[in-house]
Parts: structure tokens; C-alpha cells; sequence
């Protein structure tokens, strides 16, 4: 059996219900799954605060949060895509 990824530690998590008041709480979101990865990647950027995305950067690796961010671009708002991609591209290649 191989070694777990760095991303495969940390599948799923149960989101905040400050942040998802829209999930029925308790609920775990599947980040394996690109459209639940999408939609936490999105809030988290968009609404969390320091913990959250230090959760988010704990639970999601820089390659697929990148390609999180490029499925999720025309959804947030320009200033927050541009940092994302600075701190990406930066030092967390």
C-alpha cells in the first residue's frame, strides 16, 4: 500500500456553521470531490477569517488549490483572486 499524499490526509472536514449556514450542520464536505473542494475554497476565501484559512491551507494542498481557484475565478472578486495567486505562484509553489 503507498504513503498517503500530503492532500489525501485531510479528505473531508466539517465546516464551519458561521461560515456555511447554507449546510446542514454536522455535514462533511468531500475534498476529494472538485465541486465540494470549489465551494469551500470559495467561502473560505471570500468570508473566513485568520483560522479558517489556516484550516483551508491545512486541509488543501498549493497544486489543487490553484486549480480550485481556476475553476472558481469568475466567482470572487478580483482583489481576492489576485492575492490567492500571488501567495500561490510565491513562496507556496
Amino acid at each position: 500500500m503507498s504513503s498517503p499524499r500530503k492532500y489525501d490526509l485531510k479528505p473531508s472536514v466539517t465546516p464551519s456553521s458561521n461560515l456555511f449556514w447554507f449546510i446542514k450542520e454536522g455535514i462533511k464536505l468531500d475534498l476529494s470531490e472538485p465541486s465540494e473542494l470549489d465551494m469551500y475554497v470559495q467561502q473560505i476565501i471570500t468570508r473566513g477569517g485568520t483560522e479558517d484559512i489556516k484550516d483551508l491551507l491545512k486541509s488543501v494542498d498549493s497544486k489543487r488549490l490553484k486549480e480550485s481557484l481556476e475553476r472558481i475565478k469568475h466567482f470572487i472578486p478580483d482583489e481576492v483572486k489576485g492575492f490567492w495567486e500571488d501567495f500561490i505562484n510565491g513562496s507556496h509553489q
